[in-house]
């Protein structure tokens, strides 16, 4: 698999399989590209050119000290399109990969991008604020950084349950919860807990550059990223969105509703 080196000279992790009009896969946090499995198969079987990239600090790309604000990722995200020569490209983020798409539509003006998915995605704005009441409080964020500075794996062998909704209707296997656990701990520390502190950031300014067609799927369940001032609102706020609610569905739902998030995307894209 090729390495991508971006703009401070950080070498990314880059799978790419198939040939077809490219689609670049955008993980969430705390797991790495390996996390697309199913969906990269199945985009790659069905015809297109399937991309997922490890973020900078996770997975099998480096992990240096600094860089984990959306404008670097961003940037990270231009230097693998940029590296591959990609044109008319999707690009889907889930969760965090959110917001490398939305920063990237804006700050690099969605150069070479045709369509554009965000699934289960903090964008446009995670955090509660007085014009935000329904995010997720700083004091929450905060405790996650100062458990997983205590006792990494044991937090996230916790974060996982609540990621995958066990105990609800839903869930996943052992194994997928085992896999997980095992990506999560490939990253640095530093870029696990540095990137709670990149979620802070306001993507709604960012919305405005969705100038194209433009997928967007969000749990109703979900118990990391709440709906409503995420995937609700970003459903609003972008003006050729295709919005699509997995009622009942957690975080995760790209293994635990994996062929209907599939069966979307091949749709989407077609």
């Amino acid at each position: 698999m090729p390495r991508i080196e971006a703009g401070d000279g950080t070498a990314l992790y880059v799978k790419d399989w198939g040939q077809g009009r490219p689609v670049v896969l955008i993980h969430g946090w705390p797991l790495n590209a390996d996390s697309w499995e199913h969906q990269a198969y199945h985009l790659a079987k069905a015809g297109h050119r399937v991309i997922a990239y490890d973020r900078r600090g996770f997975g099998r790309s480096e992990q240096p000290w600094d860089g984990y604000t959306y404008d670097t990722l961003a940037d990270d995200l231009a230097a693998v399109i940029d590296g591959l020569g990609l044109q008319d490209a999707a690009i889907v983020g889930f969760s965090m990969g959110g917001g490398e798409v939305s920063r990237y539509m804006s700050r690099h003006q969605g150069k070479g991008v045709r369509k554009a998915a965000l699934l289960g995605s903090i964008a446009p704005c995670l955090v509660q604020a007085a014009d935000n009441p329904d995010g997720v409080p700083k004091d929450t964020l905060q405790g996650m950084q100062e458990q997983i500075l205590k006792d990494r794996p044991e937090f996230l062998k916790g974060f996982f349950k609540n990621f995958y909704g066990q105990g609800l209707i839903s869930g996943v296997s052992e194994g997928v919860l085992h896999w997980s656990l095992h990506m999560a701990l490939l990253a640095s520390p530093k870029a696990t807990v540095a990137c709670i502190d990149a979620w802070q950031e306001d993507f709604r300014p960012d919305m405005a550059a969705f100038d194209v067609p433009t997928l967007v799927i969000h749990g109703t369940s979900d118990a990391i990223v709440p709906i409503d001032p995420t995937g609700r609102t970003a459903a609003k706020m972008i003006p050729r969105a295709q919005f699509k609610e997995y009622d009942g569905a957690p975080h995760g739902f790209l293994a635990t509703h994996a062929e209907r998030a599939t069966q979307d995307l091949l749709d989407f894209l077609a």
